[in-house]
């Protein structure tokens, strides 16, 4: 009996931490999850509006107030603004188990989602995961709408008529104890056993302000709808102006916060001796779980609060900073719009940093939008280099930064639209290259000249680039080049020549070796990338490996093997032809800039000089710094401990690839 006691309670002591564990989990996911976007209705047979109007000047008084109410934290807010027919009604409702931020959160996204999807119609609708929002120029309130609704289903059960019947229980049960709920929540969560071993959990709810019987009707309307769209469905979403319902075989909603449906409770035993035993040990068991239960909860809040914290100091120090400069802040909610809600059809590509999407603002300019990481701490540092550093940078053959949105964990960068892709992107295909002949490869060549020179130079600041690449080379309609992607970048006090660092980033075959082996960046570790991307304009070839006939090997290797031979043309890509003496001459620029030495190297204003005038005497070049492989360069990683890592991602490629 003893035993039998002990037994007890461990499993009452084991079970309310691992259950308290998994709520507390849904809750946290709850906090951090991105509000699912799901489907809206513009009423357009309802009336339009004119913008500057006074029904419009009404619905963005109304939405404002609407969203940023604090008063309210049970999730239902109706309002209304306005006289006679410039009057408007707004409904908002948000999941009965979506905590107060949340709630508002959402709706905040809904109205500024909901009026650019629907810019002049005076009645609207749309639906988040967490909420609804409507408005209309009718009354609204405390009345039974069933349509328009949408529906949204999953893959079927296995055993769908035991299925059904387990699901239509359980809701109908919930739409009895929703309907009967108060004017500031109507609304039930559940779980049933289903067939197969499985949990089916069920959630329906209610706009408060309907009476039960309407609650009532929606509900049970909408039940009968299942076996016409889902019928057997192991899931399915319901979404009506008066009503939602939603069910699954996983548990979907947090429990801590929702108004939970519990089984009646056993009777107790008969009083005895036996009793007593088993209820004292109950009572013990039950005590000893509280106990741990309370010390887990303190403790999980502890850690909660130490990490919000910290999250909180380290993006409000990147917030102050970049809300200071003059780059415009756009709504996370705008941004959704203008690429279609991030849809696959307008990516891109993707980097090291996250994934690229083609935009288009809501005053028609064509935009590319970087959509930085949520978990990568090199983002949040790449992000804060873009806006603080580029902000500052106003030059042709720079990519212009228009805005950038920083909202809840979003890090979102929106660039001028560059429709040509990247400069990587013509010149090693066999087929794109022939569009580049020499006159717009040696005019690319100038450009990025000139752009590296305003960063080294010309601007307010001084800008080392670190990684200066094909792919970082953008082109416009015209191919002038424009360069990008600055989550690298350095900046550099007017006097100052060097620096150092013990995290080295970059992309292979582009780096100084004096960056690369002591962490030593400068102006002339651009200016070597310079070197390394003329040859691979003029060669077609990447820097890694080149291969003309029998002869083959790295880019620097063998175009200096060239050199020394005089056979510089045949380095050159055969698919250009032009001024030889102005193909010759870059290569010659290139492999001074390419020299082992950085002292030895020309700075970007000389580089300019030399490829804008001729008349200009070009020194010998030395023996170049070669490329350097990934193995050559873990052995020098192993002498040189300060180096921590390399970034072999080549970093984001930020447009169309």
């Amino acid at each position: 009996m003893l035993f039998s006691n002990l037994t007890t309670m461990t499993l009452f002591f084991r079970m309310p931490i691992f259950l308290f564990i998994f709520l507390q989990l849904i809750s946290i996911s709850q906090c951090n999850a991105q509000p699912v976007f799901h489907l809206h209705q513009c009423m357009n047979h309802k009336g339009n509006y004119t913008a500057n109007s006074t029904y419009h000047n009404n619905l963005n008084t109304l939405l404002s107030n609407l969203s940023s109410n604090t008063d309210i934290d049970y999730g239902f807010y109706n309002f209304s603004y306005g006289q006679e027919s410039d009057r408007v009604n707004a409904i908002g409702l948000c999941r009965g188990d979506a905590k107060p931020d949340a709630c508002r959160m959402c709706l905040s996204d809904s109205k500024v989602l909901l009026t650019q999807l629907c810019p002049n119609q005076k009645e609207a609708i749309l639906w988040y995961d967490y909420c609804m929002l409507r408005y209309s120029n009718r009354s609204i309130f405390k009345t039974m709408e069933a349509t328009p609704g949408f529906s949204k289903r999953t893959y079927n059960a296995t055993d769908g008529d035991s299925f059904n019947e387990v699901l239509r229980n359980l809701l109908e049960n919930l739409t009895s104890q929703a309907s009967t709920g108060d004017s500031l929540r109507k609304f039930a969560v559940a779980n049933a056993s289903g067939p197969a071993f499985q949990t089916i959990f069920g959630l329906v709810q209610c706009t408060p302000d309907l009476s039960e019987k309407h609650c009532d009707e929606c509900l049970l309307k909408t039940i009968s709808e299942i076996p016409q769209c889902c019928n057997g469905s192991k899931g399915a979403k319901f979404f009506k102006p008066s009503c939602i319902i939603r069910y699954e075989i996983f548990p979907f909603y947090d429990p801590i916060n929702a108004a939970t449906t519990h089984a009646s409770p056993p009777p107790l035993p008969q009083a005895s001796t036996k009793g007593k035993i088993i209820v004292s040990g109950s009572v013990i068991a039950i005590a000893v779980t509280i106990s741990a239960f309370v010390i887990l909860v303190n403790l999980i809040c502890c850690i909660n609060l130490r990490m919000r914290s910290c999250r909180k100091q380290f993006e409000a120090e990147n917030d102050d900073e970049i809300q200071s400069t003059k780059t415009l802040p756009l709504e996370f909610a705008s941004i959704m719009v203008a690429t279609n809600n991030f849809s696959d059809a307008n990516k891109l590509g993707e980097g090291g940093f996250g994934p690229v999407y083609k935009g288009r603002l809501s005053y028609g300019q064509e935009v590319a939008v970087k959509r930085l990481s949520k978990n990568s701490l090199q983002g949040n540092t790449e992000f804060k280099n873009e806006v603080l550093l580029v902000a500052k940078l106003q030059h042709r053959n720079l990519v212009k930064l228009l805005g950038f949105c920083l909202e809840r964990r979003e890090r979102l960068l929106v660039y001028e639209f560059v429709p040509n892709k990247s400069l990587d992107f013509f010149i090693f295909d066999e087929d794109r290259r022939e569009q580049l002949d020499w006159e717009k490869r040696y005019k690319i060549i100038i450009g990025i000249a000139r752009g590296l020179l305003y960063l080294h130079q010309d601007s307010s600041v001084r800008i080392i680039h670190r990684d200066l690449k094909a792919s970082n080379i953008l082109l416009d309609a015209e191919m002038h080049p424009k360069i990008s992607d600055f989550g690298m970048a350095r900046l550099f006090e007017v006097d100052q020549s060097q620096a150092n660092t013990s995290r080295v980033v970059g992309t292979y075959g582009y780096m100084a070796p004096e960056y690369v082996i002591h962490g030593q960046f400068s102006v002339k570790s651009d200016v070597f990338s310079f070197g390394v991307l003329v040859l691979e304009i003029v060669s077609g070839q990447k820097n890694s490996w080149v291969q003309r006939g029998e002869n083959e090997g790295d880019l620097l290797t063998y175009t200096w093997q060239t050199w020394r031979k005089r056979t510089m043309s045949n380095i050159v890509d055969p698919t250009i032809s032009g001024s030889s003496n102005e193909i010759m001459r870059c290569i010659h620029i290139a492999l001074l800039c390419v020299q082992e030495k950085g002292d030895d190297r020309p700075t970007m204003a000389s580089v300019a000089l030399m490829l804008n005038s001729h008349s200009v005497t070009l020194p010998l070049p030395s023996k170049p710094a070669f490329s350097i492989d990934s193995t050559s360069l873990s052995v020098i990683q192993s002498n040189e401990p300060n180096i921590q890592s390399v970034n072999e991602a080549s970093i984001t490629e930020p447009f169309a690839r």
